[in-house]
């Protein structure tokens, strides 16, 4: 067993990249963190994040994400995967998920030349032939000597702060496909020149920096849960809920919608909160609010929520493998989704059809009216989590997979015979009742999406520091702070993506902490007011829109004249 091979080595040793390059090829999940090779096998199938946070981190130095994501208790259970050490900084690799190419340990000659690499590399073979391999779907090259690293992109980029990158690099007689990689390559560029570069030693001082931010996040108490707070939201939450069951017995029956929405609307932003472990930070306690909240009372499975939402956080706004923002046919946010790219979370290939080309470019006048349904599109994806393998491999926290179905079952039995059925009287009414107090929570939706669906969607590489594309790729929503319960910590997007533990009712403080670290950085904290980021979210959708608009008309004028190409 590999957690057995694993005791006979030198956990000390040094391990070089080339050795942690051929343990990945052989099917080994290995992470590095604090200079530490994590060898986490054994933890991919059980880990209570799913097994796709772990994988986004595979060949990577994953030290800021695994701090900020996990308390101390487990932070000191992770030492017991430890293999070896490597030299710092290390240069991340792509992981294997995200298209990295690993060379098979025993498939060519090593090609390090250290006496400590021949030493751990023969140490490593003996203990990699004991292993017992496990199936991988990564490509062995055995011919190309090149392994693919994402590593820095270090072109910097005069051209990419010139101005005129951000106008499209459009040619004539592109084809499609050209066409797309061209924005997409003007994306990146434009980027690049607007954020601090990518070399090595600009990225480690972010990333110091950023760590010493997160000792002061700690010892200054910001992880301190304002029991305060959540008292008064408690008492805002049940009067919600007593106007609904008033106004239902008197018969009010649209009234008693419009409340039920509202609280479904407040309610899940504690929710939110839980399922980041961020209000009492025990796992378990925090699995159960979430549970009741999420699953009892609004029907929606926070196991669901937590799988998908891990993955956001990890690789946020990147087409390929960002859950949030995968809504082709009704939504694309860049043109990336034109070449029918396939999910890593799904593992599902979004194609573009006929019906995609017509429904994006009109998608900044539908954006609101889906988003006053997109409730039961909820529904839907949490049944379809809690019915599927990925539900079922949670280790210690199995035992939430049948916790969820039950509540979710008495959420529907509560909701759909004994409120529906049994208590509203006609089907007009009932039909009525479903769509106003599930529209009401439009505006949670709205939020969801405002701090991403209008940000970059390029992906710099492996380079890029995680307190870099944390910020990069979202949008904070600026309010005064009495309308903070309207928006539910939400309008802190970018705080949170830095400390997603954070309990809510502390970021707006942590915001003055995390504007100081962007000024002494150089990275761009986004912020805009509510009606500003809305604007900035329908801008987006209709340049993309546009864009599609483009390539269909091209592709008419290819079918009229027999040319081919963009012009």
């Amino acid at each position: 067993m590999a957690g057995g091979a694993m005791l006979t080595m030198d956990r000390n040793q040094l391990l070089m990249p080339r050795t942690i390059e051929g343990m990945i090829a052989s099917g080994h999940v290995v992470v590095i963190k604090d200079g530490n090779a994590l060898q986490l096998d054994a933890w991919l199938d059980t880990h209570p994040g799913g097994k796709l946070a772990i994988q986004h981190m595979c060949g990577r130095d994953a030290t800021d994400e695994i701090n900020v994501y996990h308390s101390a208790k487990t932070l000191a259970v992770m030492c017991r995967y430890k293999i070896g050490t490597v030299e710092l900084p290390w240069t991340n690799f792509v992981p294997p998920i995200r298209g990295g190419i690993y060379r098979a340990f025993d498939a060519i000659e090593d090609m390090e030349s250290s006496s400590e690499d021949e030493s751990s590399s023969s140490k490593l073979s003996s203990m990699l032939s004991s292993l017992n391999s496990s199936s991988t779907s990564l490509e062995i090259i055995e011919e190309d000597y090149t392994c693919k690293f994402r590593s820095t992109r270090v072109k910097q980029l005069s051209m990419a702060k010139d101005p005129a990158v951000s106008k499209p690099n459009v040619t004539i007689h592109q084809t499609r496909d050209e066409y797309v990689s061209g924005i997409v390559q003007d994306n990146i560029d434009l980027d690049i020149g607007k954020n601090p570069s990518l070399d090595t030693e600009t990225q480690q001082e972010i990333m110091q920096k950023y760590r010493a931010l997160h000792d002061r996040v700690k010892t200054e108490g910001f992880y301190d849960c304002n029991v305060i707070a959540y008292g008064k939201e408690i008492i805002r939450y049940s009067l919600l809920f007593t106007v609904f069951v008033v106004s239902l017995r008197a018969g009010w029956y649209m009234t008693s919608a419009v409340f039920l929405g509202f609280f479904w609307h407040q309610i899940m932003f504690t929710a939110h909160d839980a399922g980041h472990h961020g209000i009492t930070h025990n796992p378990t306690i925090d699995t159960l609010i979430g549970m009741f909240i999420a699953d009892f009372c609004c029907g929606l499975s926070i196991g669901w929520w937590k799988s998908s939402h891990n993955v956001h956080h990890l690789i946020t706004n990147h087409p390929v493998h960002d859950p949030d923002i995968q809504n082709v046919p009704l939504f694309a946010t860049c043109p990336t989704f034109v070449n029918s790219l396939h999910s890593s979370y799904y593992d599902f290939t979004f194609a573009w059809d006929a019906f995609a080309d017509i429904a994006v470019q009109y998608q900044k006048y539908t954006y609101y009216p889906i988003m006053g349904i997109a409730r039961f599109n909820l529904y839907l994806l949490s049944w379809l989590h809690l019915l599927s393998p990925r539900s079922s491999n949670l280790g210690a926290m199995a035992w939430t997979r049948p916790t969820e179905i039950g509540f979710m079952a008495a959420y529907w039995f509560l909701f759909g015979y004994c409120l529906l059925w049994r208590t509203i009287p006609t089907w007009t009414l009932r039909v009525l009742f479903v769509l106003v107090s599930h529209i009401v929570t439009a505006p949670l939706h709205v939020q969801i999406t405002l701090s991403h669906f209008g940000m970059p969607t390029a992906d710099l590489g492996e380079a890029e520091s995680f307190p870099q594309r944390q910020l990069r790729t979202t949008m904070d929503v600026d309010c005064p702070e009495w309308l903070d319960f309207i928006h539910g910590g939400l309008q802190f997007q970018a705080v949170h993506h830095l400390f997603p533990r954070v309990p809510r009712h502390n970021l707006r403080k942590l915001q003055k902490l995390v504007r100081e670290f962007c000024a002494d950085t150089g990275i761009e904290y986004k912020i805009l007011g509510f009606v500003d980021g809305n604007k900035e979210v329908l801008g987006r959708l209709s340049e993309v829109g546009r864009q599609v608009e483009i390539m269909v008309q091209c592709q008419k004028y290819m079918a009229e004249t027999g040319e081919s190409g963009l012009h």
